[in-house]
């Protein structure tokens, strides 16, 4: 199975909305370059899966803004049971390794609500270039 990068996501500055820069580069043992959250720790980037808007309680709908984005990078087309803790992903040039599902103390509104909740986040174990449009795969479990 084989998904796309629908965006490219960072901020320099933690708790606020990223921007869609379009582009990026995951740096290896890192993150996404740029981006504030990156750095030596077992969530240097997080990855949310389109598809698990699905999730969204009707009560929460109206504060999930759909581009504005919490996480690095947003991806569609992979079952989220293939994107389980273990999973490897190869995201354009790059690869990560899935650590973690949700976060330990979810959002309670907005983007973050689902993000914390859906988002996989983990370490790059191989770095390269990410853009908009990349395709995304599972390449090791």
């Amino acid at each position: 199975m084989i998904g796309r990068v629908l965006a490219v996501n960072r901020s320099d500055i933690r708790g606020v909305v990223k921007t869609n820069v379009g582009e990026g580069y995951l740096r290896k043992n890192w993150g996404l370059v740029g981006d504030a959250h990156a750095g030596a720790w077992d969530r240097q980037v997080s990855i949310f899966p389109i598809e698990a808007m699905e999730f969204i309680p009707p009560d929460k709908k109206e504060t999930v803004d759909i581009d504005g984005y919490t996480e690095n990078i947003t991806i569609q087309g992979i079952s989220l049971d293939d994107l389980a803790v273990g999973a490897c992903l190869r995201i354009g040039k790059a690869e990560v390794l899935i650590l973690h599902i949700g976060k330990e103390h979810p959002k309670d509104e907005g983007r973050p609500f689902i993000v914390s909740r859906q988002g996989r986040f983990g370490t790059v174990t191989k770095g390269g270039a990410v853009r908009v449009g990349d395709p995304v795969e599972i390449v090791g479990k």
